[in-house]
């Protein structure tokens, strides 16, 4: 089922022109990836942080988003203090923890933090047609944006079909077992889904001709010019020449 529980709301940035917040979520993730300096990067996840608070979402919803990222930086703390050799911060017997490693792994979790953080306050503030329409009018190759818009759209129809098919294996008493019959059973099931998905494309296709598909989505859509995107485009940038600032000084 399609839930787009963030994209619905009325908060300063969802009325900006979702361009602008493609071009400013992409420019910012980029140089964040690149920073080094901790002043710079803790500058960078405080506006991010910042820009979810502005977006008016709710604590929950955002909390939940940041958590996707939670058990790969936790692995990353168990790992990289431990194995990134270098000056030894603390020990405990034979195990030592490393500066290096406490450096690298709190530069990624910020790095990692901001980027999330942004990307939801200002991406996922839009419905994936908005976005797709956004990505179309950047001039981003057609292919790419139609790909993106089916991918979304289909990957739900076929989630539902596996689930379809498991429940029947489950009706004819199957019980999955370390053994090779499980094995082949979900070969099965594995394949049976390619084969519905490529006959659910084949009509999908044909209705599209049907309907006289051209090879084009046209919208309605419109993209009106607005005094807050000046402002914000002003802002962005204001904050992102101290984000640089920041990193060259550091």
């Amino acid at each position: 089922m399609i839930t787009e529980p963030l994209a619905h709301g009325d908060s300063y940035l969802h009325r900006l022109d979702p361009r602008l917040r493609v071009i400013t979520a992409a420019a910012f993730s980029c140089t964040v990836a690149v920073f080094d300096a901790f002043p710079a990067l803790a500058t960078a996840c405080g506006t991010a942080l910042a820009l979810l608070l502005l977006s008016g979402l709710e604590i929950r919803a955002a909390l939940r988003r940041l958590a996707v990222v939670l058990g790969f930086l936790l692995l990353l703390w168990l790992v990289l203090p431990l194995t990134f050799e270098g000056a030894v911060a603390a020990g405990l017997g034979p195990v030592n923890l490393y500066w290096p490693g406490i450096t690298l792994a709190a530069q990624i979790s910020l790095k990692s933090t901001a980027i999330i953080a942004a990307f939801t306050a200002l991406a996922a503030t839009m419905p994936i047609s908005t976005l797709g329409q956004a990505l179309a009018r950047l001039r981003v190759p057609a292919k790419l944006v139609y790909l993106l818009l089916m991918c979304y759209r289909y990957i739900f129809v076929i989630e539902k079909e596996y689930h379809r098919l498991h429940t029947a294996m489950k009706i004819r008493g199957f019980r999955p077992r370390t053994r090779l019959h499980t094995y082949r059973t979900y070969a099965y099931l594995v394949g049976m889904l390619f084969v519905r998905a490529a006959a659910r494309a084949e009509r999908v296709h044909q209705a599209m001709n049907c309907r006289g598909f051209n090879g084009r989505f046209h919208s309605l859509a419109v993209f009106p010019p607005h005094p807050a995107n000046r402002w914000f485009a002003v802002a962005a940038g204001s904050v992102m020449v101290v984000l640089l600032w920041l990193e060259w000084s550091g």
